[in-house]
């Protein structure tokens, strides 16, 4: 599903990824922990396209095709969705006229007609009930006045609705209390199939207790240094990260 090769990537000549080799296959759910600083943001806004970032070398390729030198729309055309840290506001736009256009755009994109109405209806039916979205939270304007926990719920509905091949979660536990971080971590799992992946990237171990991660990798300095089971997050969640920093001396 996704590959990352030799990844070298940074911004304002500054060095951040120093050589990523990742790959993720489909059916699976990887997590990224490391300490503040070490990339993991980075990567997934890499991965992304996000355009402030520059490429000096390596591949990512998406299905077996390069998707370098595409840009965000055209990725996630091609099937990949970022959960932002942190959503943005968009007064007057309401969260189902943002999902049709996203939705319309990327049909758009695959020679499609827009999808029927009566389908699209159905299909946010089907959605907000599966991710226990009360209808009225639809009709608001996106993430204005939203609780973290609503903002997070509301990226999971999207992810819900798009479909993406490959989806990444930017730190989603971020100011969650235990109970939203249920709801969305439940959100995420439901959505999981043999047809999609899902990279989490988190600081805490408690997300990987709902989101159960098939690998981990420990991301530092820019560079992947361990990789193991769903058992190594409980070891960094123990240990921290000074053994890991001893262990690469």
């Amino acid at each position: 599903m996704l590959t990352v090769k030799n990844l070298h990537a940074g911004i304002e000549e500054k060095d951040i990824l120093k050589g990523i080799n990742l790959e993720i296959k489909a059916g699976e759910v990887h997590a990224i922990m490391g300490p503040n600083g070490s990339g993991k943001s980075t990567l997934a806004s890499v991965i992304a396209g996000k355009e402030e970032y520059e490429v000096s070398d390596g591949d990512i390729d998406l299905n077996g095709a390069s998707i370098l030198e595409m840009d965000p729309e055209e990725r996630a055309h091609e099937g990949v969705f970022l959960s932002f840290q942190y959503p943005v506001e968009i007064p007057g736009v309401s969260v189902t006229n943002f999902i049709k256009t996203a939705i319309n755009q990327n049909r758009k994109a695959k020679g499609l007609e827009d999808m029927p109405a009566s389908d699209m209806l159905k299909m946010i039916r089907e959605k907000s009930e599966l991710l226990e979205i009360d209808r009225k939270f639809l009709s608001r304007s996106l993430n204005v006045g939203f609780s973290g926990g609503e903002k997070k719920r509301n990226e999971i509905f999207q992810m819900a609705m798009l479909e993406p091949k490959l989806a990444i979660l930017d730190e989603t536990d971020s100011g969650l209390d235990i109970d939203a971080l249920r709801i969305v971590a439940n959100g995420v799992n439901k959505l999981k199939s043999e047809d999609n992946a899902v990279l989490v990237i988190t600081h805490y171990q408690r997300l990987l207790d709902y989101i159960v991660p098939d690998v981990v990798h420990v991301l530092m300095d820019g560079k992947i240094v361990k990789t193991g089971g769903k058992e190594l997050a409980h070891e960094l969640e123990e240990k921290g990260y000074d053994w890991l920093k001893e262990e690469l001396v």
